[in-house]
């Protein structure tokens, strides 16, 4: 079923579908190396294996992780203070970042959870 068959409509009569014996391979969209992509916004593209930077430890990761947070919720804060001063702050702007911060803050919680069920299972489990 081709999408535009649905918007067909008395309201839309100018919209048709178009015969399935038009649509040829040369429409199916086309690949974009890598290399262009780079060009286009710089660092977004994974490192390759061999440059990746050495394993760092666990407590550095989950202290990465809270001081992530941490900066979003002081972002967050800032813009709630920015919008009720009347500073140039717009409201989408807050709740954007107040939401941010929320499900950053939720995703830490559940990580910690996970991290705790964890080594209670390990404390279980009989030597």
């Amino acid at each position: 079923m081709n999408p535009l068959s649905a918007l067909r409509s008395p309201a839309y009569p100018a919209i048709r579908a178009e015969p399935a014996a038009l649509v040829t391979e040369s429409a199916a969209p086309k690949t974009i190396p890598f290399t262009e992509l780079e060009k286009l916004s710089p660092g977004i593209l994974p490192n390759a294996v061999s440059s990746a930077p050495a394993a760092s430890n666990f407590e550095s990761i989950v202290s990465g992780l809270v001081h992530d947070v941490a900066a979003k919720q002081t972002a967050a804060s800032e813009s709630v203070h920015g919008l009720l001063s009347g500073q140039n702050v717009s409201l989408h702007q807050t709740m954007i970042a107040m939401e941010e911060a929320s499900v950053s803050f939720q995703l830490m919680v559940e990580v910690r959870n996970r991290l705790l069920e964890s080594y209670q299972e390990l404390m279980r489990m009989q030597i």
